[in-house]
């Protein structure tokens, strides 16, 4: 196979195409949205332009949608390693089928049973399981996180493990400071405890493969506009465990957890996500994985296994460079020899400015951050940073290279230098 060609990979993206000021923009914030390639925008404008229709009529527009609905649910089950479509549900984002399935989930518990959730989770997978807690009086726990790098703290969710523990929601990797949980072994120990597992796998999805067989997931929910398509979001749930819970849904809908039209449109473009992403695997990734062999499911993983190691490449740079820049804090995983551990996703602090300050100046450079919490509101307050702005986040993705690296390196050495002097106020 070729070597991982980013150019030729960039041409497909018209985002990129981006200037300001004469110069490239430089988009590192992927984590709250990747851009998308050409053939997801034209799939979504041709779904208008030729099939636009509701679901279920005896006619060719209406009879293409139903098609496409079928297909886009098997692409995306074959993305998760589903063994059948049946177990994907698409919705409006993982945030909205979080709290529709949690509704389910909960009306099989008892009063008085518990649900564990993490620090380390953005809030769509905590403050649904909270909100129905209290509807139906269940107890909430939460697995804490070491601090000093980041990680869950596996004693703590032994702790909070019990007999009446009936869920567990946790993130397959932290949106805010990019660390890899566990997975299969956290699934290990929720299963022997006699538990669920809910895995938010949102941030993840983009970074690496995903096999929910493997893991023996009971649920797994990420978002298709975080790995290059439309804003849709998409759940995996074991058949086993979907068949045995209740539906809230209108009496006629076609399916127990798909309710009210969807956006076909968005589904258009999520089947042309994966094809982006199968080719990606015919052509760059290993042979090996037998990718070019005509196996959807070979194509994506050995096109994820690509992305990996291009983004682990970019990570190692990135994170050289930012430790290396004085009063600048990497929070997270830090060690270099521990890049398996993370995504290329970074949080930073810098001494004498606040996130919101940095990313505007980043922002006027061209160069695309986010700063704040990102929905990791209670991971933020733990590491006592809420209340001082939360911290700046660098979102790599396979799309960037290594000249946007080394030019945000040089961006962030020249404002940590100058809030050495002093900071000044930037309006936002």
């Amino acid at each position: 196979m070729p070597p991982f060609d980013v150019a030729a990979i960039r041409a497909q993206f018209p985002a990129l195409r981006r200037q300001q000021d004469g110069r490239p923009v430089v988009f590192l914030d992927g984590p709250g949205g990747t851009q998308v390639p050409d053939r997801v925008i034209d799939a979504v404008s041709g779904y208008y332009r030729t099939m636009n229709a509701n679901s279920g009529g005896a006619f060719v527009t209406s009879q293409a949608t139903d098609a496409l609905a079928a297909a886009t649910h098997a692409a995306v089950a074959t993305f998760l390693g589903a063994a059948s479509p049946d177990e994907v549900k698409l919705g409006a984002n993982m945030t909205t089928l979080t709290f529709h399935v949690s509704r389910a989930i909960a009306a099989t518990f008892a009063a008085g049973d518990e649900i564990v959730v993490t620090t380390l989770d953005h809030e769509a997978n905590v403050s649904p399981w909270r909100a129905v807690a209290a509807d139906r009086g269940l107890v909430v726990r939460t697995v804490d996180i070491h601090p000093e790098d980041g990680t869950l703290d596996l004693e703590s969710l032994d702790a909070a493990l019990g007999p009446r523990t009936r869920l567990v929601a946790f993130g397959y990797a932290s949106n805010a400071l990019g660390t890899i949980s566990p997975v299969g072994e956290i699934i290990g120990r929720i299963h022997a405890a006699g538990a669920l597992a809910y895995v938010d796998a949102v941030h993840f999805a983009p970074h690496g493969s995903i096999d929910v067989a493997a893991l023996d997931a009971d649920f797994l929910v990420c978002s298709v506009y975080k790995w290059f398509g439309p804003h849709l979001g998409a759940l995996y749930g074991k058949a086993a465990v979907l068949d045995h819970l209740p539906a809230y849904k209108v009496r006629p809908a076609h399916d127990r957890f798909e309710t009210g039209t969807p956006s076909f449109e968005a589904y258009a473009g999520t089947l042309a996500a994966v094809d982006y992403l199968r080719e990606l695997g015919r052509t760059y990734g290993s042979e090996a994985r037998g990718a070019g062999a005509g196996d959807a499911r070979r194509e994506l993983v050995a096109a994820m296994d690509a992305i990996v190691g291009h983004e682990r490449a970019l990570a190692g740079r990135m994170l050289d460079g930012l430790v290396a820049i004085p009063g600048l804090r990497v929070w997270g995983i830090a060690d270099p020899a521990r890049l398996a551990e993370r995504t290329p996703t970074f949080a930073v602090t810098i001494a004498g400015t606040s996130p919101a300050e940095a990313a505007a100046e980043l922002g006027r450079a061209g160069i695309f951050t986010w700063d704040g919490d990102f929905y990791a509101r209670g991971l933020i307050e733990r590491l006592g940073l809420y209340e001082r702005g939360g911290v700046l986040r660098l979102g790599l993705v396979h799309y960037s290279t290594e000249v946007e690296v080394d030019r945000t390196l040089e961006a962030l050495a020249t404002i940590a230098a100058r809030a050495t002097v002093g900071s000044r106020p930037v309006a936002r």
